[in-house]
């Protein structure tokens, strides 16, 4: 079976579209996968790291607000669409698998131009406008959230990696700090905006770093790429409590299993992730988009398993006041963790898989 996996962009699209493709060589070790993306995203580092093949196509990115850039959306596209009708005619899949954004809209047309099945994989709760278009063309409409409002829509949940899938928290703990060089037995707060970062967290959480150090708490901060060029980053504190800086962490299990506590964005990625391996958070939705991170992060939430704060009101006074005592209270963390596991499908990736072979198959 050869599958084009059509995805890019920021972890949120590349870490279910590798997951997908682990699973599908699991399946069958005979399977073909060719990955689809584009120059300027995350997959041209980490798709072929992983060890599947790239292809590139031109971006088609859709202006937020109407400019000039809006006029030339569709010569770009036709342009991106022509790219992967060369890739289909080269790597003639039998299936294509497309997870949103502006890699896969190209791809669902290029998919309806030459007639090959398609199988869709929605992120978020709230759908982006690639898979609103995409679910109307698609064979199969796999979703990560229950009542995800797009047309043919079945639930199964978001695939993650098997290394956190699978992941044992506290058996992984003391080797996982040591990784990042943190203290064995202290209390731990883990913080990443994403893979790209976020300034606005990274500010708040550093700015608060001295009432977390006295509090008791170190920090694993990971402030992305770019972080320190934000000309407002300011440097923790030494209290003598360990607080270590990174610009991007390639072991999430690692990180996870560090953490009693985490504070992040409310991306797919992030909210199943920390749920899947029982770890209590701090959701700090991001403001911009459809609003689509506060609907993924609300279950998690309802059920007593995080924390969400809206982005303003994420200060550092806010971590300071809250952060140290949730992070030193054992018994409201493990209540948390326990609320949060089991939430979420921990065999997304397989049953993808099995959709995606079913499909091909037919």
């Amino acid at each position: 079976m050869k599958v084009l996996l059509a995805g890019g962009g920021t972890a949120g699209h590349t870490s279910p579209l590798l997951a997908t493709a682990d699973a599908l060589v699991r399946l069958d070790p005979a399977t073909e996968i060719t990955c689809l993306g584009t120059p300027r995203g995350l997959e041209s580092t980490v798709v072929p790291a992983a060890g599947y093949p790239l292809e590139l196509i031109p971006p088609v990115p859709l202006p937020r607000r109407p400019n000039g850039d809006l006029a030339r959306v569709p010569s770009r596209l036709r342009g991106a669409v022509k790219a992967t009708l060369e890739v289909i005619d080269r790597v003639r899949p039998e299936v294509i698998v497309g997870y949103g954004g502006y890699v896969s809209m190209p791809a669902y047309l290029a998919a309806r131009r030459r007639r090959l099945p398609l199988v869709i994989h929605e992120q978020n709760a709230l759908p982006g406008l690639a898979n609103k278009v995409g679910a109307r063309i698609a064979d199969r409409v796999a979703v990560s959230f229950p009542d995800t409002p797009l047309k043919k829509a079945e639930y199964v949940g978001l695939p993650i990696r098997r290394m956190i899938s699978q992941l044992d928290r506290s058996a992984l703990r003391a080797e996982a700090r040591a990784f990042f060089g943190l203290d064995p037995d202290l209390p731990t707060l883990v913080v990443t905006g994403g893979s790209l970062g976020a300034w606005k967290l990274n500010r708040a959480v550093s700015r608060a770093s001295a009432a977390l150090g006295t509090g008791g708490v170190q920090v694993l901060h990971v402030i992305g790429a770019r972080g320190k060029e934000d000309p407002e980053w300011v440097d923790p504190v030494d209290t003598g409590t360990p607080y270590v800086v990174v610009p991007f962490v390639e072991r999430m299990d690692y990180a996870l299993a560090a953490a009693d506590l985490m504070v992040c964005r409310a991306g797919a990625s992030s909210v199943v992730e920390a749920a899947a391996t029982g770890v209590p958070a701090i959701f700090v939705p991001l403001a911009h988009g459809n609003g689509e991170q506060v609907h993924n992060a609300r279950p998690v939430v309802a059920a007593g398993g995080a924390l969400m704060v809206e982005e303003p009101a994420f200060t550092a006074d806010y971590v300071a006041d809250t952060v140290p005592a949730l992070a030193t209270d054992r018994a409201r963390l493990e209540a948390m963790g326990a609320a949060a596991a089991g939430l979420v499908p921990a065999d997304a990736d397989d049953h993808l898989a099995r959709i995606v072979a079913g499909t091909a198959a037919r």
